[in-house]
């Protein structure tokens, strides 16, 4: 084995100091700044580790003097020349060295250094030519070098986090409006105080709140708890803070009698359940705000300052999710927009009483003819949808022939209630002056109607009973664009009377072009329906199938008495009907 490394160590190729390329690879490769000064100072070569170390390039150091690069004070001035340790060794041509030295980089920093210098003699003369110097960056600026990059590192962590929070607080903002958004929506889909507070209370909790009481002023001083939601799963009993309140009393402490009194919205983002309430009604918020676990709280007036409807509450239970202000403005912008949805409701609920009461109230009495039964019903529209136009009416004329009229003013308001009225007192007065077809008046009615009333449209069924006490019966009819009467006969049948129809009121018709009057045989026992369009129909539905659905339910009713038939028939109201009911039912007598 020893034979075999000499023989390697015979191949080996050896460094020789002849070589002339050698001393220009070792300064080359050397890690350690070395530069070559003239006997002036000026800087003739610099290695690669040189020109990193002062961050220039050789050519642009070239001629430079070396004392301006590496001879600095710590503010970055120039040291005077005569005080420069290196120039005094170059005058004195010995070697030196200098532990406290700064250099002034091409990047402009200022880089603690070390240095070392020895004198370069010609090999002949012996005169010095200048000085080879190795310059070496010092452990304090390595030591400022990790600082710096940990300052930079703590930065960056910095602005991550607080792009983190901006974002967050970006993704909370568009959460917050987002949820405001979709509160409006939700309230703007009725007009029914009740129906608006539960929607507004599945849309708080729990994307908001874990718990959320609505209470509303009712007078000036009494208040009403009209809504408590809160988690799925809550004791049931929780319910039962539904209900009057104790009145509102003076100035308190008591951040619900606040925001009623004064309209400024409350945040507590602790809430302290432990001082003693100053008021009835603060007793009864204290006792809520206890019983949920309310750990932050937030009411805000319903309404503007100006005008308080009510207060919103909204409860966190979770100590580490309080609310903020942010959540307050929010909670605040919802709450005004859910006064004026209830300010509102509440006149548009006073308009549809004073139209429910007025139609009602123009709905004359039936009248007792013989021994014909009568009855008839009016439902108003379901809640959130107008009152209509609709109306019936019977009376006999002075040869005791009976009169039935059904009818229906195109328009949902009180303007449509008020024709309505116009409609009715002037149908009466022709078909009492005029001993004339159905169709007949029924044609001066609609010549007269946009001179004397302000309907603009309006549908009808105009129909005689004609024959003696005894009977046989007659129905002389005719339908202004109206659902066709049905008739119910005791053989079990049930027929739509679809002969008489004409054009709607308010169409004008052509001259000279009248309308037609019908006529069909009433067997003894039979029942006739007249019914305005709100029992069969349904907006987007088929009609055909109404008429179907009431021929079915009519039938299964015929043999009742006539009110128990009305009331049922008017209780089957198509579910999604926005239409209000008018019914007149007849009842033929056995002879």
């Amino acid at each position: 084995m020893a034979e075999g490394l000499k023989s390697g160590a015979g191949h080996e190729r050896r460094l020789s100091a002849e070589e002339p390329a050698l001393w220009q690879q070792v300064v080359e490769q050397l890690g350690t700044a070395l530069a070559v000064i003239d006997p002036a100072g000026r800087i003739v070569a610099v290695n690669p580790a040189a020109e990193r170390l002062l961050q220039r390039a050789a050519g642009s150091v070239y001629g430079r003097d070396l004392h301006d690069l590496c001879h600095r004070d710590p503010g970055g001035g120039l040291v005077p020349r005569e005080r420069c340790p290196l120039l005094w060794a170059l005058a004195e041509r010995r070697a030196a060295r200098g532990d406290d030295d700064r250099c002034l980089r091409g990047d402009g920093r200022l880089v603690p250094i070390s240095w070392s210098a020895t004198p370069l003699a010609d090999d002949v003369s012996g005169v010095c030519q200048g000085m080879v110097v190795l310059i070496v960056e010092t452990a304090a600026d390595r030591r400022a070098g990790r600082e710096r990059a940990e300052r930079a590192e703590r930065s960056e962590r910095v602005e991550q986090a607080e792009r983190a929070a901006h974002t967050s607080a970006l993704e909370s903002l568009a959460e917050r409006l987002t949820l405001v958004a979709e509160i409006t929506d939700v309230l703007g889909q009725t007009l029914e105080v009740d129906e608006a507070l539960a929607r507004l209370s599945r849309v708080l909790v729990p994307r908001l709140a874990d718990w959320a009481a609505v209470d509303l002023r009712v007078g000036s001083r009494q208040v009403h708890r009209v809504a408590v939601t809160g988690p799925e799963g809550r004791a049931a009993g929780q319910e039962d803070w539904r209900g009057h309140l104790p009145p509102v009393g003076e100035a308190t402490y008591s951040p619900l009698v606040q925001v009623l009194n004064e309209g400024t919205p409350v945040l507590q983002e602790r809430v302290d359940l432990y001082a003693p309430p100053d008021s009835p009604l603060a007793a009864v918020h204290d006792a809520f705000l206890g019983a949920t676990g309310a750990a932050s709280a937030i009411t805000v007036p319903l309404g503007s300052r100006r005008q308080v409807t009510g207060a919103l509450t909204l409860v966190r239970t979770d100590s580490a999710r309080p609310f903020d202000t942010g959540d307050l403005d929010v909670v605040g912008d919802i709450g005004r927009r859910v006064g004026v949805v209830i300010d509102n409701a509440l006149r548009f609920g006073r308009q549809r009483a004073v139209a429910e009461a007025m139609q009602r109230n123009l709905l004359p009495p039936l009248p007792a003819h013989g021994r014909f039964q009568l009855a008839a019903r009016y439902q108003p529209a379901p809640p959130g949808s107008q009152v209509g136009g609709d109306w019936y009416d019977a009376f006999a004329l002075r040869d005791g022939t009976l009169v039935l009229v059904i009818g229906d003013v195109v328009g949902h308001d009180l303007t449509a209630a008020a024709g309505m009225a116009q409609l009715h007192g002037i149908l009466r007065s022709l078909a009492w002056d005029h001993a004339e077809p159905t169709g007949a008046v029924v044609d001066r009615l609609d010549d007269a109607m946009h001179a004397i009333t302000i309907v603009r449209m309006a549908t009808l069924v105009l129909a005689r009973v004609e024959g003696p006490d005894t009977g046989p019966w007659t129905l002389h009819w005719t339908s202004a664009g109206h659902p066709p009467p049905l008739l119910l006969t005791p053989d079990g049948s049930a027929q739509y009377l679809e002969a008489g129809q004409g054009l709607i009121l308010g169409t004008d018709p052509c001259a000279g072009d009248p309308r037609p009057s019908a006529a069909h045989a009433l067997p003894p026992r039979s029942t006739l329906l007249l019914y305005t369009d709100g029992l069969i129909e349904v907006p987007g539905s088929d009609l055909t199938r109404g008429l179907s659905r009431l021929r079915r339910h009519a039938l299964a009713l015929a043999h009742e008495p006539l009110d128990i038939l009305c009331d049922q028939l008017a209780a089957r109201t198509p579910l999604g009907s926005t239409d209000d009911v008018a019914l007149l039912a007849l009842r033929l007598p056995v002879p």
